[in-house]
Protein backbone atom coordinates (compact mmCIF):
# COMPACT_ATOMS: atom_id res chain seq x y z
CA UNK A 1 0.00 0.00 0.00
CA UNK A 2 1.33 3.47 -1.04
CA UNK A 3 1.95 5.58 2.64
CA UNK A 4 1.83 8.81 1.95
CA UNK A 5 4.57 11.06 4.25
CA UNK A 6 2.24 13.93 4.33
CA UNK A 7 -0.81 12.82 6.70
CA UNK A 8 0.47 15.38 9.40
CA UNK A 9 -1.05 18.64 9.23
CA UNK A 10 2.11 20.30 9.51
CA UNK A 11 4.04 18.21 7.03
CA UNK A 12 1.52 18.99 4.62
CA UNK A 13 1.22 22.91 5.01
CA UNK A 14 5.03 22.64 4.86
CA UNK A 15 4.73 21.13 1.37
CA UNK A 16 1.87 23.77 -0.06
CA UNK A 17 4.24 26.52 1.00
CA UNK A 18 7.53 25.11 -0.28
CA UNK A 19 5.67 24.31 -4.12
CA UNK A 20 4.95 28.10 -3.39
CA UNK A 21 7.56 28.92 -2.88
CA UNK A 22 9.16 27.27 -6.15
CA UNK A 23 5.88 28.78 -8.03
CA UNK A 24 6.46 32.30 -7.02
CA UNK A 25 10.25 32.71 -7.66
CA UNK A 26 11.29 29.99 -10.54
CA UNK A 27 8.14 30.22 -12.40
CA UNK A 28 6.35 27.44 -13.98
CA UNK A 29 7.95 25.25 -16.62
CA UNK A 30 7.30 27.37 -19.32
CA UNK A 31 8.16 31.11 -19.19
CA UNK A 32 5.42 31.91 -21.04
CA UNK A 33 2.94 30.71 -18.60
CA UNK A 34 5.26 33.25 -16.13
CA UNK A 35 4.66 36.10 -18.55
CA UNK A 36 0.91 35.24 -18.88
CA UNK A 37 0.37 35.32 -15.01
CA UNK A 38 1.56 38.28 -15.26
CA UNK A 39 -0.97 39.33 -17.85
CA UNK A 40 -4.10 38.62 -15.41
CA UNK A 41 -3.25 41.22 -12.86
CA UNK A 42 -5.56 43.16 -14.39
CA UNK A 43 -8.89 40.56 -14.29
CA UNK A 44 -9.75 37.14 -15.32
CA UNK A 45 -11.42 36.25 -18.42
CA UNK A 46 -12.33 32.51 -18.05
CA UNK A 47 -13.76 30.62 -20.66
CA UNK A 48 -15.57 28.20 -18.76
CA UNK A 49 -16.82 27.38 -15.43
CA UNK A 50 -15.94 24.04 -13.94
CA UNK A 51 -17.70 22.34 -11.16
CA UNK A 52 -15.85 19.34 -10.30
CA UNK A 53 -15.28 17.29 -7.12
CA UNK A 54 -12.19 17.71 -4.36
CA UNK A 55 -10.42 14.59 -5.21
CA UNK A 56 -6.59 15.62 -5.67
CA UNK A 57 -6.15 13.05 -8.81
CA UNK A 58 -8.44 15.28 -10.87
CA UNK A 59 -7.40 19.01 -10.93
CA UNK A 60 -9.41 20.66 -13.68
CA UNK A 61 -6.69 23.17 -14.89
CA UNK A 62 -4.35 19.88 -15.15
CA UNK A 63 -7.12 17.82 -16.64
CA UNK A 64 -7.90 20.29 -19.27
CA UNK A 65 -4.58 21.57 -19.83
CA UNK A 66 -5.45 24.50 -19.79
CA UNK A 67 -3.38 28.21 -18.24
CA UNK A 68 -4.02 30.32 -15.53
CA UNK A 69 -7.22 32.26 -15.77
CA UNK A 70 -8.91 30.12 -18.16
CA UNK A 71 -10.72 28.13 -16.26
CA UNK A 72 -13.14 29.26 -13.02
CA UNK A 73 -12.83 26.45 -11.13
CA UNK A 74 -15.53 25.34 -7.91
CA UNK A 75 -14.57 22.16 -6.17
CA UNK A 76 -16.35 20.55 -3.28
CA UNK A 77 -16.44 16.48 -2.59
CA UNK A 78 -18.81 14.85 -5.05
CA UNK A 79 -19.46 18.50 -6.98
CA UNK A 80 -22.93 19.06 -4.90
CA UNK A 81 -25.01 21.96 -5.49
CA UNK A 82 -25.51 24.35 -2.66
CA UNK A 83 -26.07 27.87 -2.19
CA UNK A 84 -22.74 28.99 -2.36
CA UNK A 85 -21.82 26.66 -5.47
CA UNK A 86 -24.98 28.31 -7.22
CA UNK A 87 -23.79 31.64 -5.93
CA UNK A 88 -20.22 31.31 -7.47
CA UNK A 89 -21.57 29.27 -10.72
CA UNK A 90 -24.00 32.60 -11.17
CA UNK A 91 -20.89 34.75 -10.52
CA UNK A 92 -19.18 33.37 -13.46
CA UNK A 93 -22.64 33.63 -15.83
CA UNK A 94 -22.79 37.08 -15.02
CA UNK A 95 -19.56 38.84 -14.14
CA UNK A 96 -17.26 36.73 -16.04
CA UNK A 97 -19.67 36.02 -18.63
CA UNK A 98 -18.52 32.44 -19.59
CA UNK A 99 -20.70 30.67 -22.23
CA UNK A 100 -19.83 26.83 -20.60
CA UNK A 101 -20.17 25.15 -17.44
CA UNK A 102 -18.89 21.70 -17.42
CA UNK A 103 -19.73 19.58 -14.64
CA UNK A 104 -16.97 17.09 -14.29
CA UNK A 105 -17.54 13.84 -12.26
CA UNK A 106 -14.88 10.94 -12.06
CA UNK A 107 -14.22 7.38 -11.93
CA UNK A 108 -14.05 5.98 -8.45
CA UNK A 109 -15.76 9.08 -6.85
CA UNK A 110 -15.25 8.35 -3.14
CA UNK A 111 -18.10 10.88 -2.20
CA UNK A 112 -20.74 9.21 -4.47
CA UNK A 113 -19.55 5.49 -2.68
CA UNK A 114 -19.99 7.11 0.45
CA UNK A 115 -23.78 8.09 -0.72
CA UNK A 116 -24.08 4.70 -1.68
CA UNK A 117 -23.25 3.34 1.59
CA UNK A 118 -25.72 4.32 3.53
CA UNK A 119 -23.62 3.97 6.57
CA UNK A 120 -23.54 6.40 9.85
CA UNK A 121 -21.86 9.17 9.41
CA UNK A 122 -20.86 13.15 10.97
CA UNK A 123 -23.63 15.54 10.43
CA UNK A 124 -21.61 18.09 7.65
CA UNK A 125 -20.72 15.20 5.96
CA UNK A 126 -24.13 13.80 6.26
CA UNK A 127 -25.64 16.93 4.63
CA UNK A 128 -23.52 16.52 1.43
CA UNK A 129 -24.51 12.56 1.33
CA UNK A 130 -27.76 13.29 0.99
CA UNK A 131 -27.00 15.89 -1.54
CA UNK A 132 -25.66 12.96 -3.47
CA UNK A 133 -28.69 10.65 -3.26
CA UNK A 134 -31.13 11.71 -5.26
CA UNK A 135 -31.20 9.91 -8.19
CA UNK A 136 -29.35 6.79 -6.59
CA UNK A 137 -32.23 4.75 -5.83
CA UNK A 138 -32.47 3.37 -8.94
CA UNK A 139 -28.71 2.95 -9.35
CA UNK A 140 -29.05 -0.17 -6.43
CA UNK A 141 -31.58 -2.25 -8.74
CA UNK A 142 -29.91 -2.05 -12.24
CA UNK A 143 -27.10 -4.75 -11.90
CA UNK A 144 -23.85 -3.86 -12.72
CA UNK A 145 -21.07 -1.66 -11.51
CA UNK A 146 -22.93 0.40 -9.17
CA UNK A 147 -19.97 3.27 -8.04
CA UNK A 148 -19.68 3.62 -11.65
CA UNK A 149 -23.63 4.02 -12.65
CA UNK A 150 -24.08 6.13 -9.72
CA UNK A 151 -20.91 8.23 -10.64
CA UNK A 152 -22.46 8.96 -14.45
CA UNK A 153 -26.27 9.01 -12.78
CA UNK A 154 -25.13 11.90 -9.75
CA UNK A 155 -23.63 13.94 -13.25
CA UNK A 156 -26.94 14.02 -15.14
CA UNK A 157 -28.42 14.79 -12.04
CA UNK A 158 -26.15 17.75 -11.05
CA UNK A 159 -26.42 19.14 -15.10
CA UNK A 160 -30.50 18.52 -15.20
CA UNK A 161 -30.63 20.82 -11.49
CA UNK A 162 -28.10 23.36 -13.01
CA UNK A 163 -30.69 23.68 -16.19
CA UNK A 164 -33.71 23.94 -13.66
CA UNK A 165 -32.12 27.14 -11.97
CA UNK A 166 -34.00 30.04 -13.42
CA UNK A 167 -30.83 32.40 -14.49
CA UNK A 168 -29.30 28.92 -16.55
CA UNK A 169 -32.62 28.08 -17.88
CA UNK A 170 -32.52 31.84 -19.31
CA UNK A 171 -29.06 31.69 -20.65
CA UNK A 172 -29.65 28.49 -22.05
CA UNK A 173 -32.69 29.85 -23.49
CA UNK A 174 -31.03 33.00 -25.32
CA UNK A 175 -28.39 30.61 -26.33
CA UNK A 176 -25.50 32.28 -24.22
CA UNK A 177 -25.04 29.01 -22.61
CA UNK A 178 -24.31 25.46 -22.54
CA UNK A 179 -23.74 23.00 -19.52
CA UNK A 180 -22.22 19.59 -20.26
CA UNK A 181 -21.61 16.94 -18.31
CA UNK A 182 -18.10 14.82 -18.44
CA UNK A 183 -16.85 11.84 -16.73
CA UNK A 184 -13.26 11.28 -15.82
CA UNK A 185 -11.44 7.89 -16.43
CA UNK A 186 -8.54 8.02 -13.92
CA UNK A 187 -6.46 5.29 -15.57
CA UNK A 188 -6.50 6.63 -19.07
CA UNK A 189 -6.81 10.53 -18.43
CA UNK A 190 -10.06 10.71 -20.98
CA UNK A 191 -12.77 12.38 -20.83
CA UNK A 192 -16.71 10.89 -21.81
CA UNK A 193 -19.68 12.92 -22.09
CA UNK A 194 -22.86 11.79 -19.74
CA UNK A 195 -24.88 14.93 -20.14
CA UNK A 196 -25.55 17.69 -22.17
Amino acid sequence: MHSNSYNQPLAALQKLQAGNLRYRTQGPFHQADSLHRKGLLEGQHPFAAVLACSDSRVPPEIVFDQRLGDLFVIRNAGHVLDDTVLGSLEFALVQLRVPLVVVLGHENCGAVTAALSLEPVGSHLAHLLESIRPGLDQVRSSGGDAVAIAVEAHIRVTVASLKREALFAEHLKQGKLKIVGLHYNLGTGTLTAVAD
